[in-house]
């Protein structure tokens, strides 16, 4: 594994708050490494070069908020990311990105690659099966759909590199995911307010 892949990896495990386990598991991550790589160009890299650099402990969630989310030149970069596990589409970054730190070719919206769309990371955390792939099995419509239990919390975050089971980050108390029986739950988050709609990702 690339040392880039690596630190693309310890980035996306605390962005999607899926282990990394289950991120190589979609068998795209060295695909959307390299897509976001294409489209974003020294972003890219500087991205991944800072998260680095992010404190450990309560402080970090502010840090990555300020440093990365809240980064005119790194934010946008950052955000089509998480879209991309989740949805399996690189989305253009922003017009106002591209004229004032430069337009790439690679950078339009587009499916990843043809399995993107049935690995997205949003079937698993709605409980449910991308139409048209996976199906669920025999009578699974009978039953009314529901969003498994989950806990992640950014603050927890222990950050930093190294520790995790094959190298790279070990995402520790970050990732807090409740298994129940043979389900693997997730994103149903322990919190008064509901999840984001559709509408509400950042542009």
């Amino acid at each position: 594994m690339t040392a880039y892949l690596n630190d693309f990896l310890d980035f996306s495990v605390e962005m999607t708050c899926f282990t990394r386990f289950e991120l190589l598991g979609t068998g795209q991550a060295e695909n959307y490494a390299e897509a976001a790589r294409a489209a974003s160009g020294a972003a890219f890299d500087e991205l991944l070069a800072r998260y680095g650099t992010l404190k450990t402990g309560p402080d970090r969630i502010v840090d990555l908020r300020h440093k990365i989310l809240g980064d005119e030149y790194l934010g946008p970069v950052a955000r089509a990311i998480i879209k991309m596990w989740y949805i399996g589409i690189w989305y253009e970054l922003p017009r106002s990105w591209t004229e004032k730190f430069g337009a790439r070719a690679s950078n339009t919206s587009r499916m990843v690659t043809p399995a993107a769309y049935a690995e997205g990371l949003l079937w698993t955390a709605i409980g449910a099966h991308p139409p048209g792939a996976k199906a669920p099995g025999y009578g699974s419509w009978a039953r009314p759909p529901s969003i498994p239990a989950f806990t992640c919390s950014l603050a927890a975050s222990t950050g930093g590199r190294g520790g995790g089971p094959g190298g790279g980050h070990d995402p520790g108390p970050m990732v807090t995911q409740v298994r129940e029986g043979h389900v693997a739950p997730h994103h149903a988050p322990k919190s008064e307010h509901p999840p984001p709609h559709s509408g509400d990702f950042p542009k």
